[in-house]
């Protein structure tokens, strides 16, 4: 049979997150460093919430994420819906889903948001120059 491979991303502004998730020990790394060493600790938080709802599949299992772009916020939102999603496919398991959804629901579907275009007479998207007529 051939090796399960499963890469899903995530997205959250700026920052694109690509998960690989395979068969192994266990080990989830970020950028090539173990997510137990992730800094700062509040993104670390964030990443870890769907490896923690998803806690009984993840001793056979190795996750590699890349991320790049955004902040470290977001990009620790792009992380965990890759992770999220990346599980979901490769355990095919209908109940963790649902745990998902049940949590939170960006742990399945990316942020679409964006920022708006700026437009003109204006220093951004809404703000405009002001004017006074005397």
């Amino acid at each position: 049979m051939a090796k399960k491979i499963v890469n899903t991303s995530g997205k959250r502004k700026t920052a694109v997150a690509r998960a690989t998730v395979q068969k192994g020990k266990g080990l989830v790394r970020i950028n090539k460093k173990p997510v137990e060493i992730y800094e700062p600790e509040i993104a670390r938080w964030k990443i870890l919430e769907p490896i923690q709802i998803a806690d009984n599949h993840i001793p056979s299992i190795d996750i590699d994420v890349n991320v790049k772009g955004g902040g470290f916020m977001s990009q620790a939102n792009a992380v965990r819906t890759a992770i999220a999603k990346g599980l979901v496919e490769y355990t095919n398991d209908p109940t963790l889903k649902l745990a998902y959804l049940d949590h939170d629901r960006s742990l399945l579907v990316s942020d679409s948001r964006r920022k708006e275009a700026k437009k003109p007479l204006g220093r951004g998207a809404r703000k405009k120059r002001q004017k006074s007529y005397r």
